[in-house]
């Protein structure tokens, strides 16, 4: 069970076999008693889509939402390190090209420009990879 994420959520919307969980989402310091008088403390309520084949949940049951740790590495790979590693690396290479700093910078960014649009294509395929799934909560 380590290797896995795990929030509770309230079902909010079912369409067929795929459900809205709200999930709340809470920094460290919401559970600190003095988080009235500091300002870091925050909490988020976000939507999280679910297929379940099941569909035995109706709106209002209270569930567990899981996921992979896995997923989360991988999505920070895919939403940071990779398109960082591409600014960096296309960053010196214009730059031993050309010897300009402004065009190799701004090629740089715009290699990033096709990296989001591959990204954006391929959605359904990593949708399927980045999959959340529901427990009922007991």
């Amino acid at each position: 069970m380590a290797n896995t994420i795990k929030h509770q959520g309230i079902v909010e919307n079912i369409s067929g076999s795929h459900l809205q969980v709200r999930i709340v989402q809470t920094s460290a310091c919401a559970s600190c008693s003095i988080k009235g008088h500091c300002s870091s403390a925050d909490t988020k309520e976000k939507l999280i889509d679910v297929i379940d084949e099941s569909s035995s949940y109706q709106p209002g049951d209270r569930v567990w939402v899981t996921g992979e740790l896995s997923m989360g590495v991988m999505a920070v790979l895919f939403a940071f390190i990779f398109p960082f590693l591409i600014l960096i690396i296309s960053l010196f290479v214009f730059m031993a090209i050309w010897n300009d700093e402004l065009r190799s910078a701004l090629c740089a960014l715009a290699l990033l420009v096709p990296y989001y649009y591959i990204l954006w294509l391929n959605k359904s395929r990593m949708g399927k990879k980045f999959s959340f799934s529901v427990r009922p909560m007991n």
